[in-house]
């Protein structure tokens, strides 16, 4: 059931984006609405279980990364947080999706709007259920990506391909500081899964420890649209009006906090 809330949106996705010509667009909205619709329902089941019942879930799938001393896995954690996030971000993309099928109905492109819609809204699944800070960076370069995707998503227009190659270059400035503190958390702490981190922090040199969490906070400054890496926000309106919703009430603008609060 877990695994289901992350994969019907990337499934949804998939079928509308792949085989839009097949299903049409009456297709694409059912497919992607449906698979939206169910893994919020599913995020509810979630939410009773661990955030009121209070027992979480932890899911190994398998291993990553075998170097060494790095040993990274696609692991997912659902704890009070993970299915905190799950609630908004679902209900929010679910009414997005809903509403676009009638604001976008004279759109020649139903089918990748509402493709990209869903590939958005996994990613941010996935960055918010990831048990290291890799899973999470995944999640976190992947909604960058189908960012650029969505505000140039009028491609013949060019100032939306200005408003899209800004927003991607600003978000990787504030990823740069990202990379750098994932870098240095790996230096002091030799592992980059959430429970080893959190465990050995309090041991460790407060000097570093500051600077590791500013070059985080860059990050997420940056994903979060904060004073001095906030110039690509009003660039973003170049996209149909559905995805401005999407990006600051569920997506791309909560990463950085939700970023904060897991590692606070």
């Amino acid at each position: 059931m877990y695994l289901s809330i992350l994969i019907l949106p990337f499934l949804g996705s998939l079928v509308s984006g792949l085989m839009g010509r097949k299903i049409g667009v009456s297709g694409a909205h059912f497919i992607t609405c449906t698979c939206l619709i169910l893994s919020s329902f599913l995020a509810t089941i979630a939410f009773y279980e661990v955030g009121i019942c209070n027992s979480p879930v932890s899911i190994n799938l398998f291993n990553w990364v075998d170097s060494e001393y790095l040993s990274i896995s696609w692991e997912f954690l659902y704890d009070q947080l993970t299915v905190s996030m799950f609630i908004p971000v679902l209900y929010i993309s679910s009414l997005i999706h809903i509403y676009s099928i009638d604001y976008l109905s004279t759109d020649p492109h139903n089918q990748r709007f509402f493709s990209y819609l869903s590939l958005f809204t996994f990613f941010m699944l996935l960055l918010a259920s990831g048990a290291n800070y890799f899973v999470m960076f995944v999640g976190w370069e992947g909604i960058g990506v189908v960012s650029y995707l969505l505000i140039n998503f009028y491609f013949t227009r060019i100032q939306s391909n200005k408003a899209a190659i800004l927003a991607l270059t600003m978000n990787r400035v504030g990823d740069m500081g990202l990379s750098i503190g994932f870098f240095a958390l790996f230096a002091m702490f030799g592992s980059l899964d959430y429970s080893t981190i959190f465990s050995i922090a309090p041991f460790v040199n407060e000097t570093a420890i500051t600077i590791i969490s500013l070059l985080i906070f860059m990050g997420a400054m940056a994903k979060s649209a904060q004073l001095g890496l906030h110039s690509w926000l009003p660039g973003s309106m170049e996209a149909p009006t559905p995805v401005s919703a999407l990006l600051h009430a569920a997506t791309l603008v909560t990463a950085g906090l939700y970023l904060l609060v897991r590692s606070s």
